[in-house]
């Protein structure tokens, strides 16, 4: 298991079983002093359990931003409840870390199996991983992203960025 996805793994048990959050006050260990935003994605039985990031950075350090996801993708993502302490055995864990994310053109310049997008219209902005199951087209990746952000479908007034992700599972 990557240095990631142990820390996710980690933090998720340590905030279970004790009901602590992290401190995230500590310093980073030198391969996690860098900024970036960051996805944390649990699953069971191959099934998402929770997936919570951020896709600028909100702390000092991949580090806190790990730790910070993975406490919120547990117990925060509103799609599940919280994580109980029997499920922790099951679980499996997904740590993307982003590049800055680039604004799009056009239409062209996106595929869903390399890029993840954002699509922003006023003040919602609706997110999407690269490479996810079932999401084969730019135009059903453009769809699912603006149905999260709540933007109609068929609006065309959005703005479109870009972004690649490094997985570590």
């Amino acid at each position: 298991m990557h240095s990631y996805a142990e820390l996710a793994k980690k933090t998720v048990e340590e905030f279970i079983t004790t009901g602590t959050p992290p401190s995230l006050s500590g310093e980073a260990p030198p391969d996690m002093q860098q900024k970036a935003g960051v996805f944390v994605c649990l699953k069971s039985c191959g099934q998402l359990r929770g997936c919570v990031g951020t896709f600028l950075p909100a702390t000092g350090s991949i580090y806190h931003e790990i730790m910070r996801n993975a406490v919120a993708a547990a117990v925060e993502d509103s799609r599940f409840q919280p994580v109980r302490p029997h499920e922790l055995t099951g679980l499996s864990y997904t740590v993307d870390v982003l590049s800055p994310p680039e604004e799009v053109a056009d239409l062209s310049e996106l595929d869903p199996k390399k890029y993840g997008i954002i699509v922003a219209k006023g003040q919602k902005k609706g997110l999407l991983l690269p490479d996810l199951d079932g999401v084969d087209t730019v135009e059903s990746q453009v769809r699912i992203t603006k149905m999260k952000a709540g933007i109609d479908p068929q609006e065309t007034d959005v703005e479109i960025y870009r972004f690649t992700v490094s997985r570590y599972k």
